[in-house]
């Protein structure tokens, strides 16, 4: 296995600079905010980031509020390390989250961060507001410790939920220039993510023909024509997975379901004309997306011109899957930041879906890595919790491995000068 890259080993005055305690109460702090991202609400992550803000201003840190949309901002620091030319890394995370849902269903406030149990519970304590607190009180810890070589940027971007604007502005502003490593603070259960799934979005309208319901031979059903089609996604499943293998980490190509929708529930007598069918397609490193989008439209159409409707295809969002080498020097310090913490190699997995990372890779050619507290499979779930422990855990981690990544940057820039 590979040897930490450039910095000392685990380093006590880094350790201990880092306030755990700090990093907890902001987590706490940010899920009492309710920062669900709602398209109709006026202001999504502005409490968040106006609250992070005042704290990038008591720390002295540089930063940038930009309205992306109308009440989503997104807010970059830049923290210069005061040590030296070296390399710029980031750290990103989000504050909007997904809908509670129903709130009887929850044994807990969902906005109550109440501690209990070892665990910080609430909407967004995974995924991913004790991220963004760690990483917040980790370079904060890095700081405090000293000075070192080149800087930090750190972005909380808006809408990572919905169609990741936040990302794609920054990926297309100046920015994003100059940036060498991206370290993504999404919950994935202590494993060091190189890769993440692609994520494609479709949209199959279907068009058939009205009629009464005790006259079904008058009538094209889209509903008839939506069974049949999600029958046939099943088959471009199977191709899928044969044509292009199971990645080591991310597993195969899935092609989803999500909606099925056709009909008046206050006219059960009446076949409709029109219907929806949504799919959510996730894939691996290597897919091609243009054959497989290709391969969904064709099923779709051969299976719904058995009833004698039509399909047209929209595809609303296409994330290609990412993957970054695992000697890349962000990995490779990333894995040392996890052996000074835990005295072990971390293990390497996968993103099941797709991050803020995605984009940062795709648009702007940024290599990405992904790493935080939260189980791995608890977001968007009732009953949301983050283990308390793992708050400061993380920003030793992300300290850590900040330090190794600059240091080792600065390292290999005076070598290449002297050369």
């Amino acid at each position: 296995m590979r040897s930490s890259p450039g910095a000392p080993p685990r380093d006590s005055v880094l350790a201990h600079a880092v306030d755990a305690e700090a990093a907890v109460r902001l987590t706490r702090d940010l899920v009492r905010l309710r920062t669900v991202s709602d398209p109709g609400a006026a202001d999504v992550e502005g409490p968040a980031v106006r609250m992070l803000s005042e704290l990038f201003t008591e720390f002295g840190w540089e930063h940038e509020v930009t309205e992306v949309a109308p009440g989503r901002p997104n807010l970059v620091a830049v923290v210069e390390g005061g040590g030296g030319d070296g390399p710029t890394l980031m750290f990103e995370g989000h504050t909007d989250v997904v809908t509670e849902g129903r709130g009887e269903d929850w044994s807990v406030d969902p906005y109550g961060g109440d501690i209990r149990d070892g665990k910080l519970w609430g909407r967004g304590s995974a995924d991913m507001k004790s991220g963004v607190a760690a990483m917040i009180h980790g370079v904060r810890g890095l700081e405090l410790a000293g000075p070192f070589p080149g800087r930090i940027v750190l972005g909380v971007l808006c809408d990572e939920e919905g169609m990741m604007l936040g990302a794609k502005a920054f990926a297309s502003s100046p920015q994003a220039d100059g940036v060498d490593g991206v370290i993504v603070c999404e919950p994935e259960g202590y494993e060091v993510c190189t890769s993440a799934r692609g994520g494609i979005r479709i949209r199959l309208a279907l068009t058939g023909v009205m009629a009464h319901g005790a006259m079904p031979q008058e009538a094209r059903s889209p509903l008839v024509a939506g069974a049949r089609i999600v029958e046939a996604l099943a088959g471009v499943e199977e191709w899928a997975v044969r044509r292009f293998g199971t990645h080591p980490h991310a597993g195969s190509v899935t092609v989803t379901p999500t909606v099925l929708h056709a009909g008046d529930p206050g006219q059960l007598n009446v076949i409709p004309a029109h219907g929806l069918v949504g799919v959510d397609v996730r894939t691996v490193p290597g897919t091609d997306h243009e054959e497989l989008i290709g391969r969904v439209r064709q099923a779709a159409c051969d299976a719904a011109a058995t009833v004698g409707v039509t399909v047209a295809t929209t595809v609303v969002d296409d994330r290609p899957a990412v993957e970054i080498g695992e000697d890349h020097p962000v990995v490779a310090a990333l894995v040392a930041g996890h052996r000074d913490e835990h005295g072990r190699e971390p293990a390497i997995g996968a993103v099941p879906g797709t991050t803020d990372g995605t984009i940062l890779t795709r648009d702007a050619g940024l290599p990405t890595v992904v790493y935080r507290p939260g189980g791995k499979w608890i977001a968007h779930q009732k009953d949301e919790y983050v283990e308390v422990a793992q708050i400061g855990e993380y920003a030793r981690v992300y300290a850590a491995a900040a330090r190794h990544f600059l240091s080792a940057g600065a390292t290999t820039d005076a070598e290449g000068a002297a050369r």
